[in-house]
């Protein structure tokens, strides 16, 4: 019997461990949501052989043997590299949080088009390495936002009233007009992260 396939372009969220054959990843597409992929790792080096990274957006053709629950790369172009965002610490970092959000967390298919703009937006911030942690704080509270949860309504009421004026600023500023400390958006992430873990379905990596 025919295996299915599938031809779109998706986000690398996940670079798993390799095995002996095989590298994995955890894919983003527009269309189809979080996919998991395996791509053979060529015995001897190859020119045509493409090797997604992590944060890559790509072009792919996958097929799967069992109904999508898994896909196979037969082929993969690359749309976008941002290497860049390995070069900062912080980048990555927060980048890498991004990412495993996306992984971990199902996404309804209304909300596939969000996603898509926010993983875009959000990977080509982190490229720039200019305040990474808004970028994640921003993505990560627009995230629950547009899944529905009532984070302006329930988290930011429930701020202390220093912290309420620093949240609007930072959520509503572009990344070049933030004044906010660095402590603080730390503080502010801390708590989103605590509001989302115990009144949401959200999880947090």
């Amino acid at each position: 019997m025919p295996g299915q396939t599938l031809t779109t372009e998706a986000f690398v969220i996940e670079k798993r461990p390799p095995t002996d054959a095989f590298q994995g990843f955890g894919l983003f597409s527009p269309e189809h949501g979080n996919l998991l992929a395996l791509q053979r790792m060529p015995r001897k080096p190859s020119g045509t052989h493409v090797a997604p990274d992590l944060f890559d957006d790509l072009s792919v053709m996958l097929e799967s043997s069992n109904q999508g629950r898994s896909w196979f790369v037969r082929e993969a172009r690359v749309l976008t590299r941002r290497s860049s965002i390995g070069r900062s610490y912080d980048s990555l970092r927060f980048a890498s949080a991004l990412a495993a959000v996306i992984s971990r967390n199902p996404v309804h298919e209304e909300s596939r088009e969000a996603v898509t703009r926010l993983l875009r937006t959000g990977f080509d911030a982190f490229c720039k390495a200019a305040r990474p942690d808004v970028v994640y704080l921003k993505s990560l509270y627009l995230f629950a936002r547009d899944e529905g949860y009532p984070v302006k309504q329930e988290w930011m009421p429930s701020l202390s009233e220093a912290d309420r004026p620093a949240a609007a600023s930072v959520l509503n500023r572009p990344l070049d007009g933030q004044e906010a400390s660095a402590e603080a958006v730390e503080r502010l992430r801390h708590s989103l992260e605590r509001y989302l873990a115990s009144s949401t379905d959200i999880l947090i990596p």
